[in-house]
């Protein structure tokens, strides 16, 4: 069965080094960090994208082409316009007469909602999460739920000024390898841009949370808050076959007004969701910034798979568009509901997005969150393990009843995978408690560990019953060049 997968493995994918610094084939220049919206559709999933925006500096757009008008065009057309507003006015005076009667009803028998928020630092730390009692349903109760349900999509405002505070635009710097025509191979320097939520505090950082595939492959990151401020962030911990991290900024670095402007978001129940409740999304589209859009949850425990990975997800038709992924889905009380991620991207399709249950994403965030936050160690202390890689996608899995992960093609010897009893024909899981489903994952996550530090790898070994799992513990090796 391994040679059969090695030669599938030659016309497919890519060995990555043992020293950990190859890289796959990207002749795509359009691609961005693993998993980044850009990416062309595959055989898999031709259509699902990851909501994250990378920035091509090399494009320049052209100049917009000048067209002239007819003349006589525009007295036609204000006619036309003149004679449709007199309709409207004799048609609207009576609807809203309606309406207003109704909301008059709704407002004698409804009040407002308030929740206090605190901020308290705690230890461990652990995201906020709304009072049961806030939580308005809108599955009955007639027309005049109908009607506050209605209003509260038409009017988002009150939610965007409560919550954008605690919703942050991240910039990812990170190196993008581009193969030429003739097989020479350049580095570039280039950026993609994603959200993410502030989700808690402790004595010394602030804490965000986003999406994997935002924060993944970086160089660099930095967040950008509600006033305009930037600061510098570092990774805190990431889960890739969730597509979740977190990540911290020093208080240090912060401004007292900056300080009193943000806040911590406040976490709903996705379990209480309902069909046709409404939705708004925060996020910065684009790049441009935070830009808020509504609309209503579509579906729940939708099973959507981008980049081999699938998730149970909610779908909303509140616009995601790239830059929004790691932003906030939102309830009419402004609490997160879920995590927006990703997109149908079709022209024959309008009002597909997705988004990742915050009754799903919250105790793996409140791990991630009291994690030791990782600094990229310098080049000359780089660590080394010792194996070439090929990738078990979830297509290869099927396939070859072998777990997603990564196959040990080759051990060098006397490495630090060899001495630890790591052999060809193991499928490594994960690297210090996070997983991993490829090889340049597994490079990336090895930039935060020194040579000479240990760390536990799981593996799954094959036997005469199938794959078992096992835990090792490994001490890493100085990288050579």
């Amino acid at each position: 069965m391994y040679e059969d997968y090695n030669n599938y493995e030659n016309q497919n994918h890519y060995q990555g080094g043992s020293t950990g610094d190859s890289t796959a084939n990207q002749s795509d220049n359009t691609s961005g960090p693993s998993g980044m919206y850009g990416h062309g559709p595959t055989d898999e999933n031709p259509q699902y994208r990851y909501a994250s925006y990378q920035v091509n500096r090399s494009y320049v757009p052209e100049e917009p082409k000048k067209t002239s008008k007819k003349k006589g065009g525009f007295v036609k057309k204000a006619a036309v316009c003149v004679s449709l507003g007199l309709l409207f006015g004799v048609f609207a005076g009576t609807g809203f007469y309606g309406v207003n009667l109704i909301a008059d009803k709704v407002n004698d028998v409804t009040g407002s909602t308030s929740q206090n928020q605190n901020t308290e630092s705690q230890k461990p730390v652990t995201t906020t999460t709304a009072s049961q009692n806030s939580v308005l349903s809108y599955g009955s109760g007639g027309v005049e739920n109908a009607v506050m349900a209605k209003a509260s999509v038409l009017d988002a405002s009150g939610v965007a000024e409560n919550v954008m505070p605690s919703v942050v635009s991240i910039t990812n710097m990170y190196t993008q390898t581009i193969q030429s025509f003739w097989g020479q191979r350049g580095e570039y320097q280039n950026e993609s841009s994603g959200s993410g939520i502030i989700v808690g505090e402790n004595d010394s950082e602030l804490l965000i949370a986003t999406n994997n595939h935002v924060v993944s492959d970086s160089d660099s990151l930095s967040v950008q808050f509600i006033d305009g401020s930037v600061a510098e962030a570092q990774l805190k911990g990431a889960q890739s076959d969730v597509d979740l991290a977190v990540i911290a900024v020093d208080l240090n670095d912060l401004s007292a007004e900056t300080k009193g402007q943000i806040k911590v978001a406040v976490l709903g129940d996705s379990e209480q969701l309902k069909v046709g409740e409404p939705a708004i999304a925060i996020g910065n589209s684009l790049g441009y910034g935070q830009s808020v859009t509504s609309g209503v949850i579509s579906a729940l425990n939708r099973e959507v798979t981008v980049d081999n990975v699938t998730n149970e997800l909610i779908q909303t038709d509140a616009a995601i568009n790239p830059g929004n992924s790691g932003g906030a889905l939102l309830n009419i009380n402004g609490e997160v509901i879920g995590i927006n991620a990703v997109k149908y991207s079709s022209a024959e399709v309008e009002g597909m997005g997705y988004a990742i249950p915050i009754s799903t994403a919250q105790p793996i965030i409140d791990e991630l969150m009291n994690r030791e936050t990782k600094k990229k160690v310098a080049e000359a202390d780089g660590s080394y393990l010792g194996i070439s890689g090929i990738d078990v996608t979830a297509e290869v899995s099927n396939a070859y009843g072998m777990p997603i992960g990564i196959y040990v093609a080759q051990v060098v010897e006397g490495s630090a995978a060899a001495n630890a009893g790591i052999a060809r024909g193991c499928i490594i899981t994960s690297f210090d408690g996070q997983s991993v489903r490829a090889m340049s994952e597994l490079q990336d996550l090895m930039q935060y560990y020194a040579a000479g530090t240990t760390v536990d790898v799981t593996i799954q070994q094959g036997s005469a019953e199938g794959y078992v799992e096992k835990n090792i513990s490994v001490t890493l090796g100085r990288k050579t060049s």
